[in-house]
C-alpha cells in the first residue's frame, strides 16, 4: 500500500464557499482524494466535483513547468524553454527600459482572483506601489453588486449563512449554488428537511439551482429592481410592512412609502415580463414569512443598472423588519468582517493614491489607447499577469485582442496552463497552484479565516506567486520588508497586526471563525451607516455617483443596452457548472460533463428562426460574432438567451469566445463589468458555416 497521509487545506478558487478541505497526500508526491472538512460546520464535508476531482488537475500532463520565450507571432504556440534568470531579467530589463523611456505608469501590473489567497494574490501590489507603476481599479467581479449593497446597508457583511438552516425561506437572488457555491445548498437542504422551508430562485434561465427550487421566477435581464419595488409596494398595501423596524432603523420610509405607491404589480409585470399572479404570489409568500433569508448573488448586479437592482433587493428586510429573526434578512458577503491590516502584503505604506488607477474591465480600451480609459495619461507599454486570463475573461475580447496586437507593448503572465493569454506574451512563467505553496484565506460565503499550507513540491521549475515577486523585486531594486519574508512569515505578521490570533494558533484550530454577535450581524440596534439607519436614500456620490444617474430610492433603472429590430436577444454569459470563469476547461472530466460551447434558445424563438436543436447558431452585434450550437430550453422568456461558462476561445468555431459580444462600458457609480447586459442578434449558420464546422 502506498504512504497516505491526510492533510487539511483550503480551497483557493474564486468561489464564496473558500471550503476547508482534507486532502490525501500519497509518498509525500502526489495528492489523492479531495474532499471537504467534515468539522468545518459551514463546509460540513460537501465541496464541488472539480474540487473533488483536483488530483487530476494538479498533476495534468499540460501544466507548465519551465519558463518559455515566445519565438514566433503572438497568439501561436511557437515558444522555448529559458532559465529563471533569464526571464526574471528579461522581464526586469523590459520594465527597466519602459520606465526610463515613458514613464513607471506606463508598466501596469495586472491581476485578480486566480487565487483568493491574500499573499499570493495581492503581493503583486507590493511592487506597484514601491516603483510606481500605475494601479488598478478591481471592477471585474464585485464593484457593482458591492455598491449597491453598501448603499443601503453601509458595510460588507450580514447574517450567518449557516442561519440558513434556521429559515422558512430562502430566496436565492441571481446566483446558482448548485453549479458555483454548492454549500449554499446543505444549508438549504437542512432547513427544507427539518423546517419545511420553501426555496425560490429569482434568475432569468432554469439554472440548474432554479431546477430544484419551489418556486423559480425568471424575470427579463435586468429588470430586478422592478420585481423587488413590487414586492414592497405589496408589504406597504397589504398592511405587512414592520412600522417599528421602519420607525427606529431606517431613513426615508414615508418617502418610500409615497414612491412605491405607484410601483405595484402590473408596473413591474410590464416591465419583468413575469405575471401579475407570479409577483403577487412571491410578494406574499416573502412578506409574511418572517425567518425569510435572501441570499444576494452577483449575477443580476452585472449589469448596467446592477447597482441599483442590488440595493432595490437588499430593502426588503428592512420593510419586512426580517433582520430581527434568526434565520432572517439578506447577505451579499462577509467580506467586510476581517479587519484586514494588509500594509505588508500589498505595500500600503509605499502606497501613493494620485497615480492613476487603470480598470481592469476596460483592459481593451487602455491597451487601445483610449484616452478615457487611459486617464489622459500615456498609453501602457508593459504588462505584469498573475491569476487572470484577460484576453478571454474580460469584456469586448476582439478589443482586448487588439490591443496585445501591438508590437510595443511587452506582456509577461505567470501561468499554470497555455492558456489564451499566454500564448499572447512574450514571456510566460509556469506557477504553482494551492497545494504548492502556503497562503492565507477569508471567505465572502462564510466568516472562517484559514490557512491552507504547501503539501507537496510543484512539478519541474514551477514558481508561487510570492517567489516570483521576490524575484523581480531584487532586479528592480524594491526593497520592501515583505519581499525579503516568506509567505509564512507575513501570514503570520498579517495575521498578528490585524487582531487575529497568529498563524501556528490558526493552524493547530484549523480556522478562526470571525463571526460577530447576532446583533451586529443582523443590525438589530443599528446599521453601519454614519446616522446607524438604513438607507433607502442612498449617497451614491460617496459610492462613486459624479454624474447624478443613480435613482434616489429603489427604482428600476432603464438603462441598460437597448434592444432593437437589429439586436432584439438580450444575453446573458452564465457560470458553468463545471468550469470556474476559465479555471478547470483543461480538464478531461470538466470538458466531458460540459460538451461544447452552446447558446440556449427558447422554442418559440428557434422556431422562428429555424434552428434547431443541436444546430449550430450564430450570434451578433457590433461588438463581434459568436458560433456556437443551439440548445432549445424552457424556463425563460423568449427573448433571452443564455451561454454557460468561459470556454476557452479555441473552443468556439472560428477561434472567438463569448466574451466578444459583452461590452466594456462601466457600471455606474464607480465603474463594474456588464457582463450580463448585452443585445445581440441571432441567426441559424449558413449551410457554408456549418460544413466548415463538420
Amino acid at each position: 500500500m502506498p504512504d497516505r497521509a491526510i492533510h487539511a487545506s483550503v480551497c483557493p478558487h474564486d468561489c464564496p464557499s473558500t471550503c476547508a478541505l482534507s486532502v490525501e497526500v500519497l509518498e509525500g508526491a502526489r495528492i489523492g482524494a479531495v474532499r471537504g472538512a467534515a468539522a468545518n460546520d459551514y463546509t460540513a464535508g460537501v465541496i464541488c466535483n472539480k474540487v473533488a476531482r483536483y488530483a487530476e488537475r494538479i498533476h495534468h500532463p499540460d501544466r507548465l513547468t519551465r519558463p518559455l520565450l515566445r519565438t514566433g507571432p503572438r497568439g501561436g504556440r511557437d515558444f522555448r524553454e529559458i532559465s529563471w534568470d533569464e526571464a526574471l531579467d528579461r522581464i526586469a530589463e523590459a520594465f527597466t527600459a519602459t520606465t526610463a523611456r515613458h514613464g513607471a505608469t506606463t508598466v501596469w501590473p495586472f491581476y485578480f482572483a486566480g487565487t483568493m489567497g491574500l499573499v499570493q494574490r495581492d503581493g503583486i501590489n507590493r511592487l506597484r506601489h514601491e516603483i510606481g507603476y500605475s494601479r488598478q481599479h478591481l471592477t471585474i467581479c464585485t464593484s457593482l453588486p458591492e455598491a449597491g449593497w453598501l448603499a443601503g446597508v453601509g458595510a460588507s457583511y450580514g447574517p450567518d449563512p449557516r442561519e440558513m438552516a434556521q429559515s422558512d425561506l430562502i430566496v436565492m437572488w441571481g446566483g446558482n449554488p448548485v453549479s458555483t457555491q454548492v454549500n449554499v445548498m446543505t444549508h438549504v437542504a437542512r432547513a427544507r428537511k427539518e423546517r419545511g422551508a420553501k426555496f425560490v430562485v429569482i434568475d432569468p434561465y432554469r439554472s440548474p439551482t432554479a431546477a430544484v427550487a419551489d418556486l423559480h421566477l425568471a424575470p427579463r435581464p435586468g429588470t430586478d429592481a422592478a420585481l423587488a419595488c413590487a414586492v414592497m409596494h405589496c408589504a406597504f398595501r397589504d398592511g405587512l410592512a414592520d412600522t417599528d423596524f421602519l420607525t427606529r432603523l431606517t431613513d426615508q420610509p414615508a418617502d418610500l412609502r409615497a414612491h412605491l405607491a405607484a410601483r405595484g404589480p402590473d408596473w413591474a409585470s410590464a416591465i419583468t415580463g413575469l405575471t401579475v399572479a407570479e409577483i403577487e404570489h412571491f410578494a406574499t409568500l416573502y412578506n409574511r414569512t418572517q425567518r425569510s433569508y435572501i441570499r444576494l448573488g452577483y449575477g443580476f448586479a452585472r449589469q448596467r443598472n446592477g447597482a441599483a437592482a442590488m440595493h432595490a433587493a437588499s430593502c426588503l428586510p428592512a420593510i419586512t423588519g426580517a433582520w430581527k429573526h434568526p434565520g432572517g434578512g439578506a447577505l451579499w458577503s462577509e467580506r467586510g468582517i476581517y479587519h484586514w491590516d494588509k500594509t505588508l502584503i500589498e505595500g500600503l505604506d509605499l502606497r501613493d493614491p494620485t497615480i492613476r488607477a487603470l480598470d481592469m474591465s476596460r483592459i481593451g480600451a487602455v491597451l487601445t489607447n483610449d484616452p478615457a480609459a487611459l486617464q489622459g495619461g500615456p498609453p501602457v507599454h508593459a504588462l505584469l499577469i498573475q491569476n487572470q486570463n484577460p484576453l478571454t475573461v474580460c469584456p469586448d475580447s476582439n478589443k482586448v485582442r487588439r490591443g496585445f496586437s501591438r508590437s510595443d507593448l511587452f506582456v509577461a503572465t505567470h501561468e499554470q496552463f497555455m492558456t489564451e493569454t499566454a500564448r499572447w506574451s512574450d514571456i510566460v512563467l509556469p506557477a504553482t497552484m494551492f497545494l504548492e505553496h502556503d497562503d492565507l484565506y477569508q471567505a465572502g460565503g462564510h466568516t472562517h479565516i484559514q490557512i491552507g499550507r504547501k503539501l507537496i513540491e510543484p512539478p519541474g521549475a514551477c514558481r508561487s506567486n510570492h517567489e516570483v515577486l521576490q524575484g523581480l523585486a531584487a532586479r528592480l531594486g524594491a526593497r520592501h520588508r515583505g519581499f525579503s519574508m516568506t509567505a509564512m512569515e507575513i501570514i503570520d505578521e498579517t495575521l498578528r497586526v490585524s487582531g487575529w490570533p497568529d498563524a501556528a494558533t490558526v493552524l493547530e484550530k484549523g480556522w478562526v471563525d470571525a463571526a460577530r454577535p447576532f446583533e451586529a450581524m443582523h443590525f438589530t440596534a443599528s446599521f453601519p451607516q454614519p446616522d446607524g439607519r438604513f438607507r433607502f436614500a442612498p449617497d451614491w456620490a460617496a459610492l462613486g455617483d459624479t454624474q447624478g444617474v443613480m435613482p434616489r430610492l429603489p427604482d428600476h433603472m432603464d438603462t441598460n443596452e437597448p434592444t432593437d429590430a437589429a439586436h432584439p436577444f438580450r444575453l446573458v454569459t452564465a457560470p458553468a457548472r463545471s468550469f470556474l470563469n476559465t479555471s478547470f476547461t483543461e480538464m478531461p472530466s470538466t470538458r466531458k460533463r460540459e460538451g461544447r460551447p452552446e447558446v440556449l434558445i427558447h422554442p418559440d424563438d428557434a422556431a422562428r428562426l429555424g434552428i434547431a436543436d443541436g444546430s449550430l447558431a450564430v450570434l451578433g452585434n457590433p461588438r463581434g460574432e459568436v458560433r456556437l450550437h443551439a440548445r432549445i430550453a424552457q424556463g425563460m422568456q423568449p427573448g433571452v438567451l443564455i451561454a454557460e461558462s468561459v470556454w476557452p476561445s479555441e473552443d468556439f468555431i472560428g477561434g472567438i469566445g463569448i466574451n466578444a459580444l459583452t461590452s466594456d462600458d462601466p457600471g455606474p457609480p464607480s465603474g463594474g463589468a456588464v457582463f450580463h447586459d448585452s443585445t445581440v442578434w441571432l441567426r441559424a449558420a449558413a449551410a457554408r458555416e456549418r460544413l466548415a464546422a463538420e
